[in-house]
């Protein structure tokens, strides 16, 4: 329902200064956007290394347990593996205990990316977190867990 009310310029000064969505998601890219550009030489996006990174695992996970460590739905997840397995990075394999489910397994070329891409997420993580207040990241960290 409408209250009929047109929201005022101060509330949208109000919503920009305060909103932790905004905020949030402004990092979020900007943050994204940082290594995107490290990751471009390796021809792999922060996403496709976040996703590649949760497969590096002792045994395959599923579709659902990979979804949930990302918080991706399932359908967002099984399209962003599509380039993956493309590339020859990812397997997707039925499940043996459970033919109705499906197992994410990385490839030995995916390992290999992956043991590339390390190096270079390590030193812009490091940028980044020197960005953060002295003792800050780790309280970011909890903070953002919380939060999820």
């Amino acid at each position: 329902m409408s209250s009929g009310e047109e929201p005022c310029y101060e509330l949208t000064l109000h919503v920009r200064d305060t909103c932790l969505c905004l905020h949030l998601q402004r990092a979020a890219r900007a943050v994204a956007r940082r290594f995107d550009l490290a990751f471009r030489r390796l021809d792999l996006t922060s996403g496709q290394f976040s996703l590649l990174m949760s497969l590096n695992r002792p045994e395959p996970g599923t579709i659902g347990a990979v979804s949930a460590l990302l918080a991706m739905d399932r359908t967002t997840l099984t399209a962003n593996l599509k380039p993956l397995e493309r590339r020859g990075l990812v397997e997707v394999i039925i499940d043996k205990a459970d033919r109705r489910s499906r197992r994410l397994i990385l490839t030995p070329a995916g390992r290999v990316l992956l043991a590339a891409a390390a190096p270079v997420w390590r030193e812009t993580h490091a940028a980044i977190e020197c960005l953060i207040a002295e003792n800050e990241p780790q309280r970011l960290r909890a903070d953002l867990r919380a939060l999820s």
